[in-house]
């Protein structure tokens, strides 16, 4: 007997409740970038295959590639809860099996997998010591030669925002989000630990963990209380520091000839700076160990730079907010003098597999205490020479201080690729830079990450090239990425009066546009242009860096408005008349008594009447839930409030509008009767069990607002969308905390007078029906403690039978943007919270 359409829908929505669904596999989401755009926490090569590579990014995605870099894809479960393989500290993989592998998450989740990184599973949670929404550690290791054994080390030494050495915390920060003082261990694949090395400092952390191949029974461990033996595979420890200055190892790496049984130690030890008259002495440097790490040989040549011929202004005030920080005083005034021999605190080190005297370090000047110019640095001859050999940003290309480079036989000129901040890379000091990763496979290719991008050098370090974009041609700053965007996707306008012309608003990287692909031979991607933002930055101004909002004048799709919550122009009403080419501020409607770096008031639905232009609205959020970053208190905003914001002017001027309002609310939403412009909806969501959330509608353009009557289990309403064709309404409801049944779509055939439940779901945070289609209709729904499936839900028959289309994205707990396109009911689009932009075409 065949089940009811209602029978079906029942069915599915009791199935999404108690157990795992799988995405529908003929729907698949490509994700068209840009490529990375924000910081690369590590990048990992796969020891033996050089297609295989990995990267930890910091906006909660992960990713792979088996096609040497040509593309990338989510390492995420797509069908999980969204919380795994977020923020990835360490992957390594079997020396005997090159399709094992382990992967350690920062919440102490220790994943495996057995098919070269296509997929992970979670083999082992750390137990925390203290109630804590992470339990970091830092590196891995698995025995050479016994696949079940594997060593963890406590601590969150690799954490280069937060971390920092100085004189007085000379064993660096600890951090309430790590465990330290031990290593643990396991001999059965991760079904029971134990730790060693715990008798060594209960403030230990762990920089690398090594195992010698010669020797499986020895191992090493660098950390912030030095560097220390053991010839037992683990049980107990030894220092073994003779010979380094300092031993105190910021990284430590090694080479291994597997014909000629070769082993050597490599390690970068933390820079020191010593008082010396009204300058300063540096002590540490490049060391290797030829002899297991029993005692250690200086080689760091000629390394330092004589900084009195360094005239550049940012690098020497770079220096002496270093070496102010390190002394905790006034360095201009307590050490004026610029020493002739000095280097920075590098804090990473590799080298070719394929030749032990071709060496690399890099240093990273924004987020560490670092300084001096050069990206990354390089020996061909074992440490005898060190050299620059990637450079980027104005010094270089400038050429400054060049009579000194050329002294020195340096190589002249900038030589680092980047894709869409490369405009404003060319024009910016590297002292605004910072690599946090380097790696290097088993051909010798070199990858690091400078600025907000990642790079290869396939010539040992004579040029670098990025490797998240294809352009689709020299020149034309149009871009399709190639899976493994970093970027704050937030809202997507996909009607903006030219039909080609979508708009992407996104965090720190501006607003985009779809661009013509030209010749590109892949006819089925996604091409994308910034025009505002980086593109911006130079001579002086800069773009809007974090979108929150955007708008097209519905009588001449040229004039644009935009709204931005953080960095450049924050809080500000900005105007372009000629499609994005040129800017203006027009209003500022927030100011903030936080640094420009914080955020200010999120802003979202920027809408404009299409009958009277001059009349637009939008809304700051008080209790954000779907946006990157929480809503300050509004006692940091010196200038501006939450509620609703209109303008009877075109935007010059804005006036707060909240009469009939909750008090304390937080309007998450707008929406505008497709019918009647002055007919206005306020979707406000709960923040807590004493405000509760509701539906408002103003029938004077905002000037007053009433309470509309919704069903009484709803707590927060999160979103209303208007079908323009069938006059439908649905409410999107629910919150993180909330009850199963306070949540979910509710649909209104009435104008808002009955109301049923639509898809059931304790979250959803938006519905959108296909503007072409009405059978069409996306929901999306976010991540809820105990809901097995967050992500993306469709319907092609008005809600008899319902599908989940996660295939593709990374981070199905939080997708910031979904809905149909426009024009063709055939094509899907969506934005990631951390992981750009989405399109999927279905069969």
């Amino acid at each position: 007997m065949s089940l009811t359409a209602q029978e079906k829908a029942a069915s599915f929505f009791k199935k999404i409740k108690s157990e795992r669904v799988t995405s529908d596999q003929s729907v698949e989401w490509k994700n068209f970038g840009p490529g990375m755009s924000g910081y690369n926490e590590e990048f990992w090569c796969h020891p033996t295959d050089t297609n295989v590579m990995f990267m930890g990014p910091d906006m909660h995605v992960s990713y792979g590639t088996w096609d040497n870099g040509k593309s990338w894809h989510s390492i995420k479960d797509y069908d999980g809860d969204g919380k795994c393989m977020e923020r990835v500290l360490d992957i390594t993989f079997s020396k005997q099996n090159p399709d094992f592998g382990l992967a350690l998450e920062r919440r102490g989740k220790i994943f495996k997998t057995t098919n070269r990184g296509r997929h992970w599973e979670l083999v082992y949670t750390i137990p925390r010591a203290e109630k804590s929404a992470y339990n970091a550690h830092t590196k891995m290791a698995i025995h050479p030669a016994n696949d079940a054994i594997w060593f963890v080390g406590a601590g969150d030494f690799w954490n280069v925002k937060y971390n920092h050495r100085s004189k007085a915390l000379i064993h660096g920060k600890k951090n309430k989000i790590a465990s330290y003082g031990y290593v643990l261990k396991t001999t059965d694949y991760g079904k029971t630990w134990k730790k060693v090395a715990n008798t060594i400092s209960k403030d230990l952390d762990v920089a690398r963990i090594i195992i010698n191949p010669v020797k499986p029974n020895q191992m090493y461990i660098a950390t912030n209380y030095g560097f220390f033996v053991s010839n037992d595979t683990g049980e107990t420890w030894e220092p073994s520091g003779k010979g380094l200055p300092n031993n105190l190892p910021r990284d430590v790496t090694s080479y291994y000839n597997p014909k000629t049984k070769e082993f050597v130690l490599y390690l970068v030890e933390q820079t020191i700076y010593e008082p010396n008259g009204k300058s300063i002495t540096t002590i540490g440097g490049v060391y290797k160990s030829s002899n297991g790490g029993k005692t250690w040989e200086n080689i760091t040549g000629n390394l330092g730079v004589n900084y009195n011929r360094i005239t550049d202004k940012y690098h020497r005030n770079n220096y002496h907010r270093v070496l102010s920080y390190w002394f905790d005083t006034d360095s201009r005034k307590a050490y004026p003098k610029f020493p002739e021999n000095t280097y920075s605190i590098f804090n990473r080190i590799a080298v070719n597999p394929l030749n032990k005297n071709e060496i690399y370090l890099v240093a990273n000047q924004r987020h560490d205490k670092s300084f001096g110019p050069g990206d990354a640095w390089k020996t061909e001859d074992g440490g005898k020479t060190w050299k620059i050999c990637a450079r980027a940003g104005t010094y270089w290309n400038q050429n400054k201080d060049n009579a000194y480079w050329e002294s020195k036989g340096f190589e002249k000129g900038a030589n680092v690729e980047f894709s869409h901040v490369g405009i404003a890379n060319a024009e910016q000091n590297e002292v605004r830079f910072g690599s946090r990763s380097l790696a290097i496979n088993a051909k010798g290719e070199v990858f690091i990450g400078v600025q907000q991008q990642t790079q290869r050098s396939s010539d040992g370090g004579k040029t670098w090239q990025q490797i998240d974009d294809y352009e689709t041609a020299p020149g034309s700053n149009t871009w399709v990425g190639r899976g493994d965007s970093n970027l704050p996707g937030r809202f997507m306008l996909l009607e903006t009066g030219i039909k080609d012309r979508y708009l992407l608003c996104s965090g720190e990287h501006g607003l985009w546009e779809t661009a013509s692909l030209g010749n590109y031979p892949d006819k089925d991607a996604v091409a994308v242009k910034q025009i505002e933002g980086q593109v911006h930055d130079h001579s002086g101004k800069h773009g809007l860096h974090s979108a929150s909002t955007v708008a097209v004048h519905p009588h001449n799709p040229d004039i644009i408005y935009l709204i931005g919550w953080r960095q450049e122009h924050r809080g500000k009403m900005r105007r372009s008349t000629n499609g994005g080419k040129t800017w203006e501020n027009i209003a500022t409607i927030f100011e903030g008594k936080n640094p420009e770096y914080r955020g200010i008031a999120p802003q979202y639905s920027l809408m404009i009447d299409p009958k009277n232009p001059d009349n637009m609205y939008f809304c700051a959020i008080r209790h954000t839930v779907q946006e990157v970053g929480a809503s300050p208190k509004e006692d940091v905003m010196s200038k501006g409030k939450y509620g609703v914001y209109r303008s009877n002017d075109g935007g010059y001027n804005w006036t707060l509008s909240n009469k009939g309002l909750p008090k304390l609310g937080s309007v998450r939403r707008l929406t505008m009767d497709p019918q009647n412009p002055k007919v206005i909806y306020a979707s406000v969501n709960q923040r807590n069990k004493h405000h509760v959330g509701g539906l408002y509608k103003s029938t004077d353009g905002a000037l007053t607002w009433k309470k509309v009557k919704i069903p009484s289990q709803i707590e927060s309403v999160n979103n209303l969308f208007i079908d323009r064709n069938t006059k439908a309404m649905y409410l999107s409801t629910g919150s993180n905390f909330g009850a199963y049944e306070a949540g979910g779509v509710w649909k209104s055939t009435d104008n808002g007078k009955n109301w049923k439940k639509f898809f059931k779901a304790p979250y959803v945070w938006q519905v959108e029906v296909s503007p072409v289609n009405s059978n069409i209709i996306t929901v999306n729904v976010p991540y809820q403690r105990g809901f097995k499936n967050p992500g993306l839900y469709l319907t092609k028959d008005n809600g008899k039978s319902w599908s989940k289309i996660n295939k593709g994205i990374g981070q199905p707990d939080k997708m910031t943007d979904f809905k149909p396109d426009p024009y063709n009911e055939n094509v899907l689009w969506c934005a990631g919270w951390g992981s750009g932009w989405f399109k999927t075409v279905l069969n």
